[in-house]
């Protein structure tokens, strides 16, 4: 299990912020790694995790470090990778990051058919036969990202005004929150700094009409604020959320991540992470949400019919 990333002080060995940006080939990793470097990233791009180590083991400078790291380098392995961060959260001088651009797959196919570029990992197959393998190889890696950015709909200006919002190193920066929800059965996901446990709700999954549902669901978050405990929680929750941002600010925290927990990850730790994001967002809080187990359930819909019409 990954603990809490490393405080960013005033001291010069622990202020480093580190970057590895990644994503499916086509999904804009180029755009985000031009974008970091124009706002005073030290950049690289399609660095072999081999290195990574040896990087790191140099030292820290005052620059902030953007790293771009490709399925398609010859060493690369998803378990590796995770590996490494786990490591480097736990012994590293660095605050390590994972911004990851995805894609959906019919945009991904349209951009190939569009450049009439061959895909990476399937040279002399379909562009379709690429994109499968490459999302199956990602798919631990963007379940553990910080940072995940959809560029289904953007247009390269687009992308770069999103990553210069999250990055760009400004001393008024706001602290980047994300919010998660997640399955207990399947673990905690990597790096999340509180953690908050649903369960104690009552369970729409015992309502028949709900279960195959979830909590972005407006039938289910109202039978989920319907508990008598629950305005009570999520008022403390909110309260307590806005009252220590700030202080983390004042730490030299560039990220903070708020997890919610429940038994299956579908609805009721959905609906209430759903909630907070909504109102750190109304006040002003920079929020990206994310749930897990719903990503996960989609990623594997999708890949099915992937499959199926290749």
């Amino acid at each position: 299990m990954r603990l809490t990333k490393p405080r960013l002080t005033d001291d010069p060995v622990l202020r480093q912020r580190l970057v590895l940006v990644t994503g499916p080939s086509g999904a804009g990793r180029s755009t985000a790694i031009n974008t970091l470097e124009d706002a005073g990233y030290e950049a690289i791009d399609n660095l072999p995790i081999s290195l990574l180590p040896r990087l790191l083991e140099n030292g820290v400078s005052d620059r902030p470090l953007a790293l771009g790291i490709d399925a398609r380098n010859r060493d690369f392995s998803t378990k590796g990778l995770l590996e490494l961060l786990d490591n480097y959260s736990l012994s590293g001088d660095q605050a390590i990051e994972v911004l990851y651009l995805d894609c959906s797959t019919e945009v991904l196919l349209r951009r190939f058919s569009e450049t009439r570029r061959r895909h990476p990992l399937a040279p002399s197959e379909t562009p379709e036969i690429g994109i499968q393998r490459e999302q199956d190889l990602l798919v631990p890696i963007r379940a553990c990202a910080d940072i995940l950015i959809d560029t289904s709909d953007m247009s390269p200006h687009e992308l770069r005004a999103e990553v210069e919002q999250w990055y760009a190193a400004e001393k008024s920066q706001k602290l980047a929150v994300s919010v998660h929800s997640f399955s207990y059965k399947q673990g905690m996901p990597r790096g999340i700094d509180m953690v908050f446990d649903c369960r104690f709700l009552q369970n729409p999954y015992w309502q028949e009409d709900l279960r195959s549902l979830n909590g972005l669901d407006k039938a289910v978050a109202d039978y989920v604020a319907q508990d008598k405990r629950y305005d009570d929680f999520f008022s403390k929750v909110c309260d307590l959320s806005e009252m220590l941002l700030p202080a983390y600010i004042e730490e030299g925290k560039a990220h903070f991540s708020i997890g919610f927990g429940c038994t299956g990850g579908q609805h009721r730790s959905v609906a209430v992470a759903e909630n907070v994001s909504n109102v750190l967002a109304k006040a002003g809080w920079q929020v990206s949400t994310r749930h897990r187990e719903i990503e996960r359930r989609t990623r594997t819909s999708s890949g099915t019919k992937l499959g199926k019409t290749a």
